[in-house]
């Protein structure tokens, strides 16, 4: 009875323990009316084609990885939000694997602290490479620059990812960028919209020698001769060959023909040369300068060109050129420092209500003059989903785990009647 008694207790105690143990069970799983913080920049992570860039999930670095991103330049919003996005990525992985202090995946970014400088930015990959990451992510300002030391690296086994940029370099293992076809077909389309399908446009643009700037100018210029007959594309200006543009029309100013301006440029570099080399005494050179064809005149009136030249900011440049146009209707510019210097010409010129400018980016001073009508419409990239996606990239390098060939971050088109909407909002990085 005894016995019985204490088998009855112990069954109800083990009864007791397992509603205990389900109504445990049940709690866990109870919903609180709690659900997971959104971050602020999902919208951007959500704008990366594939939406595995933005997975960290698979990154099972090992402690102490080094990833070595190197962008353009330090100097703009756009490049902030580049930094902004990989160092999130970072502290994403890091967060997720529980790692910290030496063991952190350090993930570091570099750039040109004062413009877009080629000579600066390859030697930051020098540097970089002297300290032997387990990969480096760039954004080429010359897409032809860096190739022996690409293949330095990968000797070395650092493999090679890109962005912002294509990249000539046939090693190049991804990248990360806006569909700059697509963005720039997509922002002529809408600057000949503007203007009514008809008339002269300008361009403005970085540079010649970045793979983006190429690829914007070719799509441009495509969709003007494709769909858009009546628009003729009278100007394009490249901010990397400024100080010659400044010298050309200070020539014109003071009646230099473009010929005459190149034949005095080559007698003056000629002789400058050899004055550098200093193989010739005092004698010979008094002898070489009266042989030399080039005359006191001519020498005077190249300097007053390089005086005026020299006097001339970039915006004043910019509205030379333009005015040469007095039927002008539309300005593009194909980054954001080009279409803020478009729109300040244009204002300079006292022509805003006449010129529709339209450009790519959307950093504080760009929202701002898209606002109070200097400019009228902008395509916006996606620089913090592009520095995500590009550590993801990265670290699916190191990883072997496979990579797309070329990653879409995206883009979207802003104008005032857009500009307050939500999804436009989350992508904007003034």
């Amino acid at each position: 009875m005894k016995r019985r008694s204490m088998v009855c207790i112990s069954l109800a105690m083990c009864m007791v323990m397992g509603a205990c143990g389900c109504s445990s069970s049940e709690d866990e799983n109870v919903f609180t009316g709690d659900t997971p913080e959104t971050p602020e920049w999902q919208a951007n992570l959500d704008a990366v084609t594939p939406s595995v860039y933005t997975d960290i999930d698979e990154l099972d670095l090992e402690p102490g990885t080094y990833i070595s991103v190197i962008g353009k330049t330090e100097d703009s919003s756009y490049w902030q939000q580049v930094k902004a996005g990989v160092e999130q990525a970072a502290a994403d992985i890091n967060e997720r694997l529980g790692y910290s202090g030496d063991d952190a995946v350090r993930v570091l970014f570099n750039a040109p602290s004062d413009g877009e400088d080629i000579d600066e930015q390859v030697n930051i990959l020098d540097e970089e490479m002297a300290r032997y990451p387990d990969v480096i992510a760039i954004a080429s300002i010359d897409e032809n620059a860096s190739s022996v030391q690409f293949d330095l690296a990968i000797e070395n086994g650092i493999p090679i990812v890109a962005f912002d940029s294509g990249n000539s370099y046939q090693g190049i293992q991804c990248t990360c960028m806006t569909d700059n076809t697509a963005a720039a077909a997509m922002g002529a389309s809408r600057l000949c919209e503007a203007i009514g399908d008809s008339g002269e446009v300008a361009l403005i643009v970085p540079d010649s020698v970045s793979g983006n700037a190429g690829d914007r100018v070719a799509a441009f210029q495509e969709e003007i001769s494709a769909n858009h007959p009546d628009v003729t594309i009278v100007e394009t200006i490249y901010l990397d060959q400024m100080d010659e543009l400044k010298r050309q029309a200070a020539a014109e100013q003071l009646g230099v023909s473009a010929e005459q301006l190149a034949q005095w440029s080559a007698e003056a570099s000629g002789l400058e040369d050899e004055a550098a080399d200093g193989s010739q005494d005092a004698a010979s050179e008094d002898a070489a300068a009266e042989e030399s064809s080039m005359s006191e005149e001519a020498r005077t009136r190249l300097e007053d060109i390089d005086s005026i030249a020299g006097g001339m900011s970039d915006e004043d440049a910019v509205v030379y050129y333009l005015e040469k146009h007095p039927d002008l209707k539309g300005c593009f510019g194909t980054n954001d420092e080009t279409v803020l210097l478009g729109a300040n010409a244009i204002e300079n010129m006292e022509k805003t209500e006449d010129v529709t400018v339209m450009g790519f980016d959307a950093g504080a001073d760009q929202i701002a003059a898209l606002e109070n009508g200097s400019i009228d419409g902008l395509v916006v990239q996606n620089p913090f989903g592009m520095g995500y996606a590009t550590v993801v990239a990265a670290a699916r390098t190191i990883l072997e785990i496979g990579n797309e060939a070329v990653v879409d971050t995206g883009y979207i088109w802003v104008d005032r009647d857009n500009i307050e909407d939500e999804t436009v909002q989350a992508m904007l990085y003034e």
